[in-house]
């Protein structure tokens, strides 16, 4: 039986937390962020949980991550 391969799309963008948890980076933080507010950018610097629903489609996609 073959390796299932990875999404290399998800490699880049996801990484599992010790209990299993998905963990990912805000987006919109590239460029144009003058007209953004302090608030804003600060709650985007930090990383966010997936939901657990979100969680088992990243599962799928990188099978020997979590």
């Amino acid at each position: 039986m073959p390796k299932m391969k990875s999404v290399s799309g998800a490699k880049k963008r996801f990484r599992f937390t010790k209990k299993g948890k998905v963990k990912f980076r805000r987006g919109y933080r590239s460029h144009i962020l003058t007209h953004e507010t302090t608030k804003v950018k600060r709650h985007r610097r930090r990383c966010g949980i997936m939901s657990k629903e979100d969680t088992a489609r990243v599962v799928k996609q990188l099978p020997y991550g979590s």
